[in-house]
């Protein structure tokens, strides 16, 4: 089928190029010159693992092309797909709409033929009908139904995301639209159950309340962590004992800085105006951005209360600048706030990220030093801080840090080194929700320990049901 997307940024490139990739004749539509001429040019400007690749041999194939003008992308479209910005409108948090009714009235004015417009953008509840209203009162001549398919993209994995979804959302009363994106997405062979076919409304709402209530589960943890960090529990503990209920489930339950990026903060915030306008306010959601918010502004002071008060004069390493790993997305990255207030306060940061760093420039302080490496960051400082976990900083080995930093101050948002091996190499280490003191061994989550006599007055029973449970017995 013919598919025209509208919008190249990081929704529109990935699902064009994956409907691409399963047979589709799809043209990306990109209005920005100069992203337009890096994609024109097979330069990809954002970083998604495997996208460039992707990219590439659907181009060579003659599937994807690029096109800077509607006219040329919306010929024979049997549809077009709406993904340009919905950004948090300055001021009340409302998602801002103008580029969706901007690129919905020139799709109107170029088409020259009855099609099915998609959002694919995250849109407030009521946003398909008033696209509906609108293009049927600006081309009376056309048949142009509207449906609701919000993507459930991860950053880092969107490809595998796109390919294999555990669910497909399609939101409208058309039956000429729901036949339409039967077919386009036919090839994916879902699963049975996992096309959920739905009114506008619930489509558009089903994003807001899947990413809310996620960013609840992630806020929720990290107050679970500050209550471990109080009464000497381990949240690592706490998370897996609670995550191995199957009605809660173990994904967004790892503490942290809190939660960034491009879809949690502004969608929760548009979710809460939604709510609030419809007179039925969301105390839960309202609660989420609060703790958010606070979180990610209180973490330089957890950072300075670690380094006995003050930073002014230390060297900081801030390792991570991202708002998680496997991309190269700043927005509302815990970073931002960390490194502007540590600067505030008189320390000098080295900063050091794998894939970050052109995005980070001009949001963090002009003093920031962008370092090559983690040896080039780490090397003289007082502090060193965890902000985001790339694998890269997992392998770093706690007697090699101690060696290449001035000072021994460890500040480990993500959790990411073993407590005690920090410890025994001469760290002064602080983590999220552990024990500040050296206690139990670090365990693997499920991991039960015996003292050597318990073992060996343990019932066969008492193995059968360890074998039967997965449980590894041994020493303390």
């Amino acid at each position: 089928m013919r598919i025209a997307m509208i919008g190249g940024g990081y929704v529109g490139l990935v699902s064009g190029a994956c409907f691409a990739d399963i047979g589709h004749d799809v043209c990306v539509v990109e209005a920005d010159p100069l992203r337009f001429s890096a994609l024109r040019d097979g330069r990809i400007p954002i970083f998604e693992p495997g996208l460039d690749a992707l990219v590439a041999r659907n181009v060579r194939c003659g599937r994807l092309r690029f096109e800077s003008e509607l006219r040329h992308a919306l010929q024979g479209a049997d549809a077009v797909f709406l993904a340009v910005g919905t950004p948090s409108r300055r001021g009340d948090g409302h998602a801002d709409l103008t580029h969706v009714f901007s690129a919905a009235e020139q799709i109107a004015a170029a088409l020259t033929h009855s099609t099915v417009l998609v959002t694919k953008s995250t849109v407030p509840v009521g946003t398909g009908r008033r696209l509906l209203a609108l293009l049927a009162e600006l081309r009376p001549d056309l048949q142009i139904e509207v449906a609701s398919n919000p993507e459930f993209l991860r950053e880092g994995s969107a490809i595998e995301d796109f390919l294999r979804p555990d669910r497909v959302v399609v939101g409208t009363e058309s039956t000429q639209a729901r036949a339409v994106l039967g077919n386009i997405y036919g090839p994916l062979n879902l699963q049975p159950g996992a096309l959920l076919l739905t009114d506008i409304e619930s489509a558009e709402l089903i994003k807001y309340a899947a990413n809310s209530f996620l960013a609840m589960k992630i806020s929720f943890i990290n107050e679970i962590a500050d209550l471990c960090e109080k009464v000497g529990a381990n949240v690592r503990d706490v998370a897996h004992g609670v995550g191995l209920d199957q009605r809660i489930g173990s994904k967004f339950l790892t503490p942290g800085p809190g939660y960034g990026g491009s879809c949690f903060p502004k969608d929760t915030q548009a979710l809460m105006r939604i709510a609030q306008e419809a007179g039925a306010p969301l105390r839960l959601v309202e609660a989420v951005v609060s703790v958010n918010d606070a979180r990610k502004a209180g973490m330089a002071g957890r950072i300075i209360a670690h380094c006995g008060g003050s930073v002014r004069g230390k060297q900081v390493a801030v390792l991570g600048l991202t708002f998680k790993p496997g991309t190269d997305d700043m927005r509302d990255a815990p970073s931002i706030s960390i490194v502007d207030r540590l600067i505030a306060e008189g320390a000098k940061v080295s900063a050091f990220d794998p894939v970050g760093t052109e995005q980070a420039r001009p949001l963090l302080p002009k003093s920031t030093r962008y370092c090559e490496d983690v040896a080039d960051a780490v090397a003289d400082a007082d502090v060193v801080v965890i902000v985001t976990e790339w694998d890269t900083f997992r392998e770093i080995s706690p007697q090699w840090l101690r060696k290449a930093m001035r000072g021994s101050v460890v500040v480990d948002l993500r959790n990411v080194f073993d407590a005690d091996e920090m410890r025994k190499a001469g760290m002064t280490y602080h983590s999220i929700g552990r024990p500040t003191a050296p206690a139990m061994a670090e365990r693997a989550p499920g991991d039960i320990s015996l003292r050597p006599r318990r073992r060996r007055q343990a019932s066969e029973m008492d193995r059968r049901f360890s074998n039967a449970g997965g449980l590894e017995q041994r020493p303390s």
